[in-house]
């Protein structure tokens, strides 16, 4: 009797260590698919993108992003927190399987688990909802960031020293301007923004690059009046005709620009009375550089002195008379 009794204490024993072993299995192939699954997800989510998210995406975006900024803030401690948990995982699996099969089938089945469990599949997820993983497991990382510290810290410290921080620039202006073509709907990339609206955005960001010359019109395709000239009943239809809000005012010839009128003054000018234009209020109009760059112009124009200016020709050090003009709203 005390030896069948001890038989069943034996196989009561073997029975448990068997299904402790299994849960320990289980336990460290979802550790490291969690570990790798998060390398890939929560690392290539970059701050800048994360902080856009956080200020400016969707109310459920906008939270997540706020979970996952200060877990990912420190990118090397992050990056040595998770690759020490999923080699830990990794490493200890076989010494488990050993207790349930030979050391062929060890390697065999720790290598299927590994690859199809801890690799495949959760890298393949997260990539996805990264995101969504990323936020619902940010305190779990949080507790492996303090419990590998002590390890993992002096490395990262060690990345910082030698790869810097880990801070990504934003984009530049001819990346910034490819992105916002890609979310032009007239591409066909399916963004939300229209092909005026892509326009305009990279009009902007090339007014750095471009100079007045590449903006100008021509003197010889613009329309303008002289100043001798008298504001009669054909003059008002004509300019009234051509849409413009100002209208350069020249002197003897089309080339020597003085000025400028606004045709909302004209309104109250009878055309039976032939006024002539130099009775008119002539604004003044600011002359600029061809070599100037746009940036620059839009600042003067900002000032509220003037929505056009005459474009001056340069030849050498020479200054020419202008040649033509920038229109800002004609």
């Amino acid at each position: 009797m005390a030896g069948e009794e001890h038989k069943k204490v034996y196989f009561k024993c073997c029975e448990t260590q068997f299904f402790t072993h299994i849960i320990a299995i289980a336990f460290l192939v979802l550790l490291a698919g969690l570990m790798s699954g998060l390398t890939l997800g929560l690392m290539s989510m970059s701050l800048v993108d994360l902080e856009v998210l956080a200020k400016s995406g969707t109310p459920r975006d906008r939270l997540h992003a706020a979970k996952i900024l200060p877990v990912v803030k420190r990118q090397h401690l992050l990056l040595c927190t998770l690759l020490l948990s999923n080699a830990a995982a990794m490493e200890a699996l076989p010494v488990f399987l050993d207790n349930l099969v030979p050391d062929w089938g060890a390697i065999l089945i720790s290598v299927t688990l590994i690859l199809l469990f801890g690799e495949i599949v959760p890298q393949s997820v997260c990539t996805r909802y990264g995101l969504v993983i990323g936020a619902a497991l940010a305190p779990v990382v949080r507790v492996l960031v303090w419990i590998c510290f002590p390890v993992a810290y002096p490395i990262s410290k060690l990345l910082d020293y030698l790869l810097g921080e880990g801070h990504e620039p934003l984009f530049r202006r001819a990346e910034l301007k490819t992105l916002v073509d890609f979310h032009s709907t007239e591409a066909g990339k399916g963004g939300e923004l229209s092909l005026n609206e892509t326009t305009i955005i990279a009009g902007a960001l090339e007014l750095t690059e471009k100079t007045a010359r590449d903006s100008m019109t021509p003197i010889s395709e613009t329309f303008a009046i002289d100043i001798n000239a008298k504001l009669d009943k054909n003059l008002v239809n004509l300019i009234l005709e051509k849409g413009h809000s100002r209208v350069p005012v020249y002197y003897d010839q089309p080339r020597n620009i003085i000025g400028l009128i606004l045709v909302k003054n004209l309104f109250s000018i009878n055309p039976a009375n032939e006024t002539p234009v130099k009775n008119v209020t002539i604004r003044r109009i600011p002359r600029v550089s061809e070599t100037m760059p746009l940036y620059d112009i839009l600042n003067e124009f900002q000032k509220g002195h003037s929505h056009m200016a005459v474009v001056i020709r340069q030849h050498g050090d020479m200054v020419s008379q202008p040649t033509s003009k920038h229109h800002a709203d004609v």
